[in-house]
């Protein structure tokens, strides 16, 4: 013991899952000259990280993985291996009817149990529903049971386990990795200072010790809260539409009073959070929670109204050319997952447009797109072309918020790229 505190030691950490945040989150401890062991299942993935390279759009993220494999504080298999933590950055999907798809958190755990000992600490960092990281316990404890785990023997267990959520910003993940508070939550109070100590090598910010059910319950709220918002911008500009008024001026204005903060509205809700937490808790508890719901039904529906709107202009000029700026679900990544511009993009091919995207972060179609018949084409193609055609941004890209050439073309605009900064 040392001030109180269990004295752990974390000379080796293993990073489960290198995807957009499980990759970053290796790479920074190894920053900390620590030894990291990142696990993924593709080959493909562990090849790339172990030549010094990254497979994902992320700002600086090439820069830490170069230099952890350089220094030989990184490395990375498919294959577990013994460690003093494990931290579990696996996806979190929902199935049919919105139920949470916990299988990817289950093999993880199936995975790691053969390499665990004793006084191991293992932290579930993905987004997961309530009762997600005591459920991750019980699946350990069913494939070890020569060791104990805290939902049976609580302070006396001889593996911690714990719930630390990542709260980051695609695009900033680096900085805001090291900078932004955590939230942490232990099955026990022994096992919240366990994970309070690891997160201390290498978060700069508070690290704030919960239960573990609040911790879960914070991301979700995290996320819900921000889902409201946008669910307000995005049912806005919908009644602007209809009534004939510029939504962006409109925000302008009554974000000019001191109280007032309106987001800017978008083609919809993408990404691996705030599209899917929310259903977290309305599956939780879906008579209670009716705002929650409702706003993410307003989010989903969003993608309708765009394509509706396409559709109308591209009526109105006689043309099934159809130009889509941006298939990511955020600004200057390529990240596809949950996106809305996927979503309008491919509706827009199976009404039989003639669809070409722009999407500077991607080199090729992804596989759905390619399919219904979409062209990959460059920005500088699409001012070119002579024909008449309707130009729709969906994605506030640096690269079309840059183009002057793009302003003086007729588009709509369904995020604000060429309008001011979008949120």
């Amino acid at each position: 013991m040392k001030n109180g505190k269990e004295d752990m030691q974390f000379d080796t950490i293993s990073v489960i899952g290198l995807g957009y945040i499980g990759l970053p989150t290796a790479a920074v401890i190894a920053s900390r000259r620590k030894k990291v062991i990142g696990i993924d299942v593709s080959q493909n993935v562990v090849d790339t990280v172990n030549e010094g390279k990254i497979h994902i759009v992320e700002p600086g993220l090439d820069v830490v993985v170069h230099a952890a494999m350089k220094g030989e504080f990184l490395r990375a298999t498919t294959t577990p291996e013994p460690a003093d933590a494990f931290l579990i950055a696996v996806p979190t999907p929902f199935k049919d009817k919105h139920e949470p798809d916990l299988s990817y958190i289950k093999s993880a755990s199936k995975a790691i149990a053969p390499v665990l000992k004793k006084n191991n600490l293992v932290v579930l960092e993905s987004t997961s529903p309530i009762g997600a990281t005591e459920q991750m316990s019980a699946w350990l404890a069913e494939a070890r049971p020569d060791l104990t785990f805290p939902h049976t023997h609580g302070e006396d267990s001889d593996i911690r386990i714990a719930h630390c959520p990542e709260r980051v910003l695609p695009g900033h993940v680096i900085r805001e990795l090291v900078e932004n508070d955590r939230v942490v939550g232990g099955m026990t109070s022994a096992c919240s200072r366990a994970a309070v100590e690891l997160y201390q090598i290498f978060v700069e910010g508070d690290c704030i010790a919960t239960d573990v059910r609040t911790a879960e319950m914070c991301k979700l709220t995290e996320n819900s809260f921000r889902d409201l918002n946008i669910a307000f911008a995005n049912e806005l500009s919908i009644i602007c539409d209809k009534l004939g008024i510029n939504v962006w001026e409109l925000i302008l204005l009554a974000n000019r009073h001191p109280r007032v903060n309106i987001l800017h509205p978008g083609p919809g809700v993408g990404g691996h959070c705030i599209a899917v937490d929310p259903w977290f808790i309305v599956n939780k508890t879906p008579q209670e929670a009716k705002l929650i719901r409702c706003a993410r039904e307003v989010n989903d529906s969003k993608p309708n109204f765009v394509v509706d709107t396409i559709m109308a202009h591209a009526q109105k000029l006689k043309t099934e050319q159809i130009v889509c700026l941006g298939a990511a679900f955020k600004s200057d990544i390529d990240d596809l997952r949950e996106s809305p511009a996927l979503k309008i993009i491919l509706k827009l091919a199976q009404m039989g447009a003639n669809v070409k995207l722009v999407e500077p972060n991607i080199d090729t179609l992804p596989e759905l797109l390619d399919a219904a018949g979409c062209q990959l084409v460059t920005l500088k193609t699409v001012l070119e072309e002579s024909k008449e055609q309707v130009v729709s941004v969906l994605v506030a890209h640096k690269e079309f918020k840059a183009s002057e050439e793009l302003r003086r073309v007729k588009i709509l605009d369904f995020c604000g790229a060429l309008v001011g900064e979008a949120h």
